[in-house]
């Protein structure tokens, strides 16, 4: 029995990357972290520490900085410009180009808006001073291997919460339950999710239509989520998910991850007080975790994209 090299991939983690498009006196920020990784015929560095056949990963780096010099667009579209490059080099077989793109909000202000501060509330946002958003993420993975290039695209913790259209009841019993059934509680979560573009939107779809569509689909998401009556968080995932296949055809299938974020009513009996439903306590852990794949049922299989990704999305 002899020793063998298994699968194996390198390169470059976490490029922090900022672009700002000055084009016009109104300037664009555009936040990244690009990840890039290289597979193919790097036996020989493994094994005996020969480096010919090795792209660097500070070249890797390197490449990604110099790449923004001409524009980002959708990170969908910058990481496919990496995707191709790489694979041009003969010992690349394939690869995976990952981006978390990280929210800047205009300022409002008086000047930016006309006058005054009641202007500033409603204001367009000021031409170059900016405000970081929210934990939430937009993200993209490019895969690449002998059947061509596979498109993902994503958004990672956008914390949502409904204060009442949300139950939880008929579930079994044991001497191990004790959660009570609830007719009205509060549903939280925060919503990572992945879908997979079918290669007849990937082939023609440029950074505008990359943009659009995901704005398209998080609308979609969020507003399942606050518009069904929820009977279980499952319930509501699944929905979620429906909602974006029934829209769009040329996304193949989309996951979902979502934390139960529990929200316990607070007792305040000990203080001669009654809780309406109006005094809980968030809890951070532990939680309920939600997952599940939304597919097509003429889908034939997993594809190897999702091995990409790490946990279950």
């Amino acid at each position: 029995m002899s020793i063998v090299l298994g699968p194996n991939q390198y390169g470059k983690a976490e490029v922090r990357l900022v672009r700002v498009d000055r084009d016009t006196a109104r300037h664009r920020i555009t936040d990244l972290s690009i990840t890039s990784q290289l597979r193919g015929d790097f036996h020989a560095t493994h094994e005996s520490g020969d480096n010919t056949g090795v792209i660097a990963t500070d070249t890797q780096k390197n490449t990604v900085n110099a790449f923004a010099r001409d524009g980002v667009g959708s990170p969908e579209t910058f990481l496919l410009r990496l995707a191709r490059h790489f694979t041009q080099a003969p010992q690349v077989t394939g690869g995976r180009w990952l981006a978390e793109q990280y929210g800047w909000e205009r300022i409002a202000t008086g000047a930016s808006a006309g006058a005054g501060a009641a202007a500033a509330a409603g204001g367009v946002g000021h031409d170059h001073a900016f405000v970081r958003g929210a934990a939430e993420r937009r993200t993209a993975l490019v895969h690449a291997d002998d059947a061509g290039l596979t498109v993902l695209a994503g958004l990672r913790d956008v914390t949502v919460l409904k204060s009442t259209g949300s139950e939880f009841s008929g579930f079994p019993r044991d001497r191990y339950t004790t959660l009570p059934e609830v007719d009205d509680r509060i549903l939280a979560t925060d919503v990572t999710a992945w879908w997979r573009y079918a290669p007849s939107f990937t082939e023609t779809a440029g950074p505008a239509e990359y943009d659009e569509r995901f704005a398209t689909v998080r609308s979609i998401l969020l507003e399942t989520f606050a518009e069904l009556h929820s009977l279980a968080l499952q319930q509501t995932v699944f929905a979620m998910g429906k909602a974006v296949l029934e829209a769009f055809g040329d996304i193949a299938e989309i996951r979902l991850s979502c934390p139960n974020n529990h929200h316990f009513l607070v007792d305040l009996e000990p203080f001669g007080l009654d809780n309406p439903g109006e005094v809980f306590f968030a809890a951070d852990r532990p939680y309920g975790l939600i997952e599940a794949a939304v597919q097509r049922s003429e889908d034939d299989g997993e594809h190897p994209v999702w091995s990409t990704i790490g946990g279950f999305v």
